[in-house]
């Protein structure tokens, strides 16, 4: 997922169009992809990533090395950070993995300057994010038992006006809510269907519990379902939602 989560980073940063100059804060930082977004569009002059992963931290760490860019382990929940020190707080495919989504914003909110902005988005797994979508309903229509680990039902975060809510109920003001989508286009259907079986992440993960014989049947029903095109690439989009607000 990192090639993509990269190309919905710059997206999101594009959309925020934040003046330059500004300190940032972000939270779930991973390996940097947004961090690395931030930095090159929007010319903070600082920038501070929190990951609750040591490893992440230090492949952000060495990912950004010479930006104007700290980062350090840390929880959402809460943020190791001074009350009023930041201007942007960005959270980037993060919200529906902590426990208290509403909490989470409200410690963005917590450590914003009056009139700062906080921003988050998460990918649209229930509809929009056709790669994961293509892979659940196949693997459903071979498993019923599958439909247990399809991200879509497990995080409502994730459906319109979901992220939206959490803002609302955290008291952000001046919300504005938007898709962003991205095109993801696989050169072939190994470039789709390798990642699947690093084991890493739900699906991954329930496609290498399978038979041999079981994998190979998703594949085949895979191969029979997505719209390969007649020079074996294979044109998908990514849909995240996105909500940023204002700290009163």
């Amino acid at each position: 997922m990192g090639r993509w989560s990269r190309v919905l980073a710059a997206a999101a940063v594009q959309w925020l169009d934040a003046p330059a100059g500004l300190r940032w804060l972000d939270v779930g930082c991973g390996t940097g992809a947004l961090s690395a977004a931030i930095v090159v569009g929007a010319a903070p002059v600082s920038l501070v990533g929190v990951d609750p992963s040591e490893a992440y931290v230090d492949l952000a760490t060495a990912r950004l090395h010479g930006a104007p860019a700290t980062f350090q382990v840390g929880q959402a929940v809460p943020l190791p950070m001074p009350a009023a020190s930041v201007d942007r707080v960005a959270s980037g495919l993060v919200l529906n993995f902590v426990p208290d989504a509403v909490a989470s914003v409200r410690e963005m909110q917590r450590v914003l300057v009056p009139g700062g902005v906080a921003a988050a988005y998460v990918w649209d797994y229930a509809d929009g994010m056709q790669m994961l979508r293509s892979f659940w309903d196949a693997a459903i229509a071979e498993d019923a038992a599958a439909e247990e680990l399809d991200e879509g039902p497990r995080f409502p975060i994730c459906r319109p006006g979901g992220i939206e809510r959490c803002f609302r109920e955290a008291r952000m003001t001046d919300l504005v809510a938007q898709p962003l989508v991205i095109d993801m286009v696989f050169r072939d259907f190994d470039d789709y269907w390798d990642p699947f079986l690093g084991g890493q992440g739900p699906a991954a993960g329930y496609c290498m519990s399978l038979e041999p014989e079981a994998r190979a049947q998703l594949r085949a029903r895979l191969e029979a379902t997505l719209p390969i095109q007649p020079d074996g690439s294979i044109p998908l989009t990514g849909r995240a939602w996105a909500v940023h607000g204002v700290s009163p």
